[in-house]
């Protein structure tokens, strides 16, 4: 029999135990928080992971970080990689899980961990030689080449577990020509089709319809909670290419519901004009926790300051309420004619909603800026891009003489092809954003240049910037343990954008987020050791469980600290 002194200490011992249990389970990161699912991380697109405890800047050097191997895939990647970990697979056990998308209209999962391992499972959307992805020359302006199959971006629901995806394929019947881009919903386990996808895009507004060759669908897709308890909803973009004579596409908005797949609502961002695509430089939608999208506008016919509803140049708040996706609040820039016959288009750049700041003047923003500087943005005797500051609860509109906004900035002098990270640290609040000096078909970029946030006010001017240059910008994302262990990341395309598709590698960079001036890594350092696969345009780098994954032209690469 037990003394009661024995009995006390094991009643202290079980207490201490159940103490530990409750702790552990307080500071243990929701499964949530590890799982990138969405473009830049985010519906906000502030392109943080905050739940980084291996990489920190103190093990990130060519030391002891580097590249761990790569993934072979059929196709150039321009979608950013996906992450989920503990995914359990059908008789393949748990597994971390990469999610990659090729031009080729494939999607894989890998496991994270295990670079050169064969898929845990592959899907592609193609039959050669009947059905293939778009060749490029079918299009006319080639933009992505030399095929256009997948390129947004998927977006992950997490309470299904399905992964939605837009493949562009060439189907052939005959003599019959057909191009079709169709809306997937994929187990994100089996990759089985779900909820009777897929479903064929269309769609018409005022005599337009789509157009499935020449709509580019660059944007990420965005997932959205339905209002009042309804099914969740997933919005797409595209931009219309270009092409030879007329008619010049529009932009589009769509949403459909997450789990029947139909169409909810069409937007056309210039029912009445011509052209105004969205892409943002493959981010495009961005939301704020009300369910607001915001969504900036290339060039386009503008005239919703007199009553119209063209929204070129603009950026555009968009609310779905009753089955009709219409603008709520918008904001054009006072030179927007300038624009329109410069070329120089807001939507080259993607929105990033700002964390709610309760302690600022204002409190709920939004910072877009895209292409610009001369001859249209003349800033303090400086031709620059303006980066524009805007209260998202009160947008600004259009003025001819001045921008209602919160804030202008003076930016990159040639703009932005590019999104801005963010991420508050234990100091100090910093915005992070890399643009060009010249036309990106140039080559002729600027540094990664860091600005602080404080009380809703950027600083004036960058208070650190990267040691090298971007050639064509860079769209840079953040890892970190919270406020602390801060790393930004980048990655270099130094082939310009004329190069198609250019063979050069892509470039990793890594700083210190709270001084961008302090490069930490770079996949150069060590000669061939970590050279990367052919860059694409406009990747963005996904960090997760103490990995850094980039998509290139040839393959997945995988960068980590050695073993």
């Amino acid at each position: 029999m037990w003394s009661k002194v024995s009995l006390y200490c094991f009643a202290a011992i079980v207490v201490v135990l159940c103490s530990w249990a409750v702790v552990a389970r307080a500071i243990r990161p929701p499964a949530s928080s590890l799982r990138v699912t969405t473009w830049h991380n985010d519906n906000a697109h502030t392109g943080q992971y905050l739940r980084e405890t291996v990489l920190t800047p103190l093990n990130v050097n060519s030391n002891t970080f580097g590249k761990l191997g790569s993934y072979a895939v059929d196709g150039q990647i321009y979608a950013q990689p996906l992450y989920w970990p503990g995914l359990l697979i059908p008789h393949m056990g748990t597994h971390n899980v990469v999610f990659v998308a090729t031009e080729n209209d494939s999607v894989y999962a890998f496991d994270a961990d295990t670079p050169g391992s064969q898929p845990l499972w592959h899907i592609n959307f193609t039959a050669p030689p009947n059905v293939v992805p778009v060749p490029c020359k079918d299009i006319g302006v080639c933009h992505v080449y030399p095929i256009v199959g997948i390129t947004g971006t998927p977006v992950i629901d997490p309470s299904t577990k399905t992964l939605y995806v837009i493949a562009r394929t060439k189907e052939i019947q005959g003599n019959s020509v057909f191009y079709v881009q169709r809306l997937h919903a994929l187990d994100i386990a089996t990759h089985v089709e779900k909820f009777g996808g897929p479903v064929e895009i269309t769609a018409s507004v005022n005599g337009t319809s789509f157009d499935p060759l020449h709509a580019g669908q660059r944007p990420g897709l965005l997932l959205l909670p339905g209002s009042q308890g309804a099914n969740n909803v997933v919005y797409i973009g595209w931009a219309g290419y270009t092409h030879d004579g007329p008619p010049i596409l529009p932009g589009w908005i769509m949403a459909y519901d997450a789990q029947t797949l139909r169409q909810l609502a069409v937007f056309d961002t210039t029912p009445n004009g011509i052209d105004g695509g969205v892409w943002g430089a493959g981010g495009g939608i961005a939301s704020d926790s009300r369910g607001n999208i915001y969504a900036a506008v290339a060039d386009g016919t503008f005239d919703a300051n007199t009553g119209g509803k063209d929204y070129g140049d603009s950026l555009v708040k968009l609310k779905l309420k009753r089955g009709v996706l219409s603008v709520i609040d918008y904001f054009t820039p006072m030179d927007q004619a300038c624009r329109l016959q410069a070329d120089l288009d807001l939507g080259s750049g993607g929105p990033m909603v700002l964390p709610h700041d309760g302690s600022a003047k204002v409190t709920d923003e939004v910072i877009i800026s895209g292409k610009g500087g001369a001859p249209c943005d003349l800033l303090g005797g400086t031709y620059a891009s303006p980066v524009y500051v805007v209260n998202r609860r009160k947008m600004g509109h259009f003025h001819d003489r001045r921008d209602n906004v919160v804030q202008t900035v003076a930016g990159a002098t040639a703009g932005y092809w590019s999104a801005p990270a963010y991420w508050k640290g234990q100091t100090a609040t910093y915005v992070y954003y890399a643009g060009v000096l010249e036309d990106a078909a140039k080559g002729v970029g600027d540094s990664l240049r860091m600005y602080t946030l404080a009380d809703g006010m950027l600083s004036t001017s960058s208070v650190a910037q990267s040691p090298n240059t971007f050639p064509v910008g860079s769209t840079p994302s953040v890892s970190a343990n919270g406020p602390t262990n801060g790393i930004v990341w980048a990655i270099e395309r130094q082939d310009n954008f004329k190069q198609k598709p250019g063979n050069r590698p892509a470039v990793i960079h890594a700083y210190d987020a709270t001084n961008v001036a302090i490069e930490l890594y770079n996949s150069s350092q060590a000669g061939t050791r970590d050279q990367a696969g052919p860059a694409t345009k406009y990747q963005v780098p996904t960090i997760a469980g103490g990995r850094v994954y980039v998509g290139t032209q040839t393959e997945l690469d995988l960068y980590g600290l050695a073993k």
